[in-house]
């Protein structure tokens, strides 16, 4: 009746509001807020699906309707939605009118139910930024981290760190703005942020690489050659030739005939080997700086030109490895060793019989090194040894060649084995080496920091595994500086593809690959991939929805399991389907989408039919018990307390049963740890019990006390405060003389710390002092006639022995609970007087643990034979026993609390 009443409503204001036309100028936040409560009733009675169709139906004729659109857009944005268009239009409406007050409350409104709308981030923000908040900061950053096309806040933001002198994250920002700027082609803005982050991280080559190949792929070659130039200089300007010279190389290879690029490679050349004699011949010889011969084989005959130097080392193909002694005029003077003895050669004759090798070269190496010198270091330092030989072959080398260097030369067979299992690892997982693009084969060692890129596709090759692969992916698609257009990328995203193409059989790897494609089609718009078939298709082909979720492994940078619940919700029977997983899925937004909804009902079921079966839903129990249980809805779904206990109860029970016959054991001990905790932590169990009747207690003891492996001191615990309140209270024999049947040994909190302490002293101080005092009598010589050295032994195995003894104590010392104490009968903590009935005197015995035990004090422990047997007597009962042939007869007269 309420939801027709409702409907009724929603139809008068929409025709009341057809006649009038009241005036948006007089829309206050009171008006919407009415409209809000409509909502929140339409939900609540289950009718917002259908004013949702009426304000649809409404708004076909009467497109500015206030009323309608807001119902529309709020209904809609509570189901999820990705059609936002009424929302949308209303806040155009009032921003047309200038009320800037109501468009604030809508976008946080709107936020409110989807912290991630992009429209409302972008409205509120503009609106803060009218008003000069401050806040606006908060809302750019986090529109910059939601949309990866988002260039000009990155800007923004880099601008306001840098003001804020805040340079870490202004260069955060910078890279952002900049590859942003690349994918959008705005080569103004490109050329700007380039400018501005040369000033500021000219170092970080790596990232100016990537840029560059970006700009290149992106915009042009020729542009982002343009750019190199201006990082050149300052490389040039600190003198870094290596990094010049290389710039200009690139710069080069995109212009051949550049003449500027050639006259400043000469200079560095210059630069980087000022002070050599024949410098100026080799430029020349080289026609280095003539542009009429091709310019990198001019380079190529100046570096080896310049490689043939005094100390260098060279390769002969008969003579092997040789160091140049001299360079006179154009004769060489080289070393080839003893075999070849010292060989004169012509400058023009070397530079075509002779190989130039850098001093790390394997072949110097190993003409330079001892075998089993090289071999130590070959072996200790795998990474360090494969770059050695990589690089000493063009940077291009195989496993069969790596063998070749080091078998038998500087491995044996037998160490090859194991030496080149862990340097597969090593090629496949270093992100410092790669593979040639031309040969999978061979392999190469990167000169700079790996790019993203490549890390990661590097990572993503090496692991074989499905879900960690699903992580590297999403972290390229998150990191700005990936490059999402390129080859890397699309192999990527080809590999998940590759599971929804052609499904034949639905399994995990299926569904996490249709969320993962479904997320860079959100993310990626440009790579989007449509997939044959729907969510809901997908869905009704799986058999155990329940299991399936919990098959989906998420890390910190995936969010497969939500993403699931996300596409339930668009279901047609999503209130179904969510009841049917909230028992594995445990996510309390479920539950408050249902009572939204107006399923409250459904809800209420959920919970009585978990605490029926608890045996399949005992995680639901708890979640419902902790989380639910002071929920209106919760109170009102006719689940008795008491059954609620004893479902808990019985999930103890269960689980330890299990745990004992190895079923789930993992998963069985975390249940089993956390239904004990809910019924004994804050003494939910025992108030509940002493709340109600003697016949209330007996029943939820019985059911306690049936647990066998449940902890004794549990148990104590309940009968304890039991017999506080029902003093004649009967227990099972077997029950009544367990109250210290705890695991360990009860000692105060006081005498704990103190034994800590105790032992921590001998361990720290006592036992290194007579190591010492050892050491020092040991250097006085003749041990056998030494009694310093004896006596220290022997208060050496004193002390071993004293802190053996209280180690093995303190793993064993349970702290007392105090206030577990009880008077009804003779306990832990407890001071009892006695009647002697042989004597007729009274005597006191106070009961504690084997620590606080002083018997020429009547304090008792209560593991010793006479506390033992006085542990458990009630006032009034007569306890006779014999002890070492001495027989003792007493009656309890009294019974008092200790304080321990």
């Amino acid at each position: 009746m309420a939801d027709e009443n409702l409907v009724t409503q929603v139809q008068s204001m929409l025709k009341e509001e057809t006649w009038t036309r009241a005036a948006i100028s007089n829309y206050t936040k009171n008006n919407l807020t009415e409209l809000a409560d409509i909502v929140e009733k339409s939900r609540e009675a289950g009718c917002a699906d259908e004013v949702q169709q009426i304000c649809d139906e409404h708004l076909a004729h009467t497109k500015d309707s206030i009323i309608a659109l807001y119902l529309s857009g709020m209904v809609s944005l509570g189901k999820g939605a990705l059609d936002n268009s009424a929302l949308e239009n209303l806040v155009d409406i009032f921003q047309k009118n200038h009320k800037e007050n109501i468009v604030v409350y809508l976008c946080e409104t709107i936020l409110a139910d989807d912290p991630n709308n992009k429209f409302a981030l972008r409205t509120l923000a503009d609106c803060l930024r009218a008003d000069n908040s401050d806040k606006v900061w908060d809302l750019y950053e986090k529109i910059v981290k939601l949309d990866f096309e988002e260039a000009d806040l990155a800007k923004l933001l880099a601008e306001h760190a840098e003001a804020a002198n805040d340079t870490e994250t202004a260069i955060d920002y910078y890279k952002k703005a900049h590859l942003r700027y690349i994918t959008a082609k705005n080569m103004n803005a490109v050329k700007e942020t380039w400018s501005r982050l040369v000033e500021l991280i000219p170092e970080e080559i790596d990232f100016f690489m990537l840029a560059k190949r970006k700009i290149a792929k992106t915009i042009s070659e020729e542009r982002s050659a343009v750019l190199m130039q201006e990082l050149y200089t300052w490389y040039k300007d600190n003198k870094k030739w290596d990094t010049s010279i290389d710039i200009l190389k690139q710069i080069l290879e995109i212009d051949q005939h550049d003449t500027w690029a050639r006259k400043e490679l000469v200079d560095c050349y210059r630069g980087k080997y000022e002070g050599r004699a024949h410098l100026e011949d080799y430029i020349r010889s080289s026609n280095l700086s003539q542009s009429f011969r091709n310019v990198f084989e001019a380079i190529n005959d100046f570096e080896k030109h310049i490689a043939f130097d005094a100390k260098s080392y060279v390769f002969h193909r008969s003579w092997g490895v040789g160091i140049i002694r001299s360079v006179e005029d154009d004769t060489l003077k080289i070393n080839f060793g003893k075999k070849y003895g010292v060989r004169s050669m012509s400058l023009k004759m070397a530079v075509s019989a002779l190989q130039p090798l850098a001093k790390d070269h394997i072949w110097v190496l190993k003409a330079t090194k001892k075998r089993e010198d090289l071999a130590k270091e070959v072996k200790s330092d795998k990474t360090q040894a494969l770059k050695t030989i990589i690089k000493s072959f063009d940077n291009s080398c195989d496993l069969k060649r790596i063998k070749a260097e080091l078998v038998p030369a500087v491995l044996t067979p037998g160490e090859w084995t194991s030496w080149n299992s862990a340097a597969k690892k090593i090629l496949e997982s270093n992100p410092q080496f790669g593979v040639d693009t031309n040969d999978v084969n061979m392999y190469t060692v990167r000169d700079h920091d790996v790019s993203k890129d490549i890390k990661l596709a590097n990572e993503f090759k090496a692991q074989k595994q499905f879900f960690p692969r699903v992580d590297m992916f999403l972290r390229f698609i998150e990191d700005d500086e990936t490059d999402k257009s390129g080859e890397t990328f699309n192999e990527m995203l080809s590999y998940f593809i590759g599971f929804v193409k052609s499904v034949s059989h639905i399994n995990e790897q299926v569904v996490a690959s249709f969320l993962t494609v479904q997320k860079v089609n959100m993310l990626v718009p440009s790579s989007a991939y449509q997939i044959k078939f729907t969510f809901k298709e997908l869905y009704d082909k799986i058999e155990e929805p329940r299991k399936m979720y919990l098959s989906l492994k998420d890390t910190k940078n995936t969010t497969l399991r939500e993403d699931f619940i996300k596409n339930v919700k668009l279901l047609p029977d999503w209130d179904k389907q969510y009841v049917r997983l909230f028992p594995t899925v445990l996510n309390r937004a479920m539950l408050t989408s249902l009572i939204n909804a107006g399923k409250t009902d459904m809800v209420r079921r959920l919970a009585a039919d978990s605490f029926d079966n608890f045996k399949d839903n005992r995680q639901a129990v708890l979640f419902f018990f902790r989380e639910c249980k002071d929920d209106d809805w919760f109170k009102n779904a006719g689940i008795a307390y008491e059954k609620q206990l004893i479902a808990l109860i019985n999930i103890v029970e269960l689980t330890f049963r299990e745990i004992s016959n190895h079923v789930n054991t993992t998963e069985n001990k975390k249940i089993n740890k956390a239904a004990i905790d809910l019924l004994f932590t804050d003494d939910t169990l025992i108030s509940y019990m002493l709340e109600n009747n003697e016949d209330t207690v007996k029943r939820m003891y019985t059911l306690v006390a049936d647990i066998a492996d449940l902890d004794p001191a549990k148990k104590a615990q309940l009968r304890n405060r039991i017999l506080e309140k029902y003093p004649d209270f009967k227990f099972q024999a077997s029950e009544e003389k367990s109250s210290m049947q705890q695991r360990g040994m009860l000692v105060t909190a006081k005498m704990l710390e103190e034994k800590k302490a105790q032992e921590e002293q001998i361990r720290t101080v006592e036992i290194p002092k007579n190591a010492e005092e050892i050491g020092e009598a040991r250097s006085q010589g003749d041990l056998k006639e030494n009694a310093e050295y004896k006596a220290a032994r022997e208060h050496q195995h004193f002390l071993n022995e004293r802190l053996t003894k209280l180690q093995e104590e303190l793993s064993r010392a349970v702290v007392f609970d105090p206030t577990t104490i009880t008077t009804a009968f003779i306990s832990f903590s407890t001071t009892a007087t006695l009647h002697n009935n042989d004597s007729n005197e009274d005597e006191t015995y106070t009961i504690l643990g084997p620590w606080e035990s002083d018997p020429d004090n009547n304090i008792i422990s209560y593991m010793s034979p006479f506390g033992n047997a006085l542990m458990d007597k009630k006032i009034g009962e007569r306890v006779a026993f014999t002890i070492n042939d001495h027989n003792y007869d007493y009656t309890v007269k009294e019974i008092k609390a200790t304080k321990p």
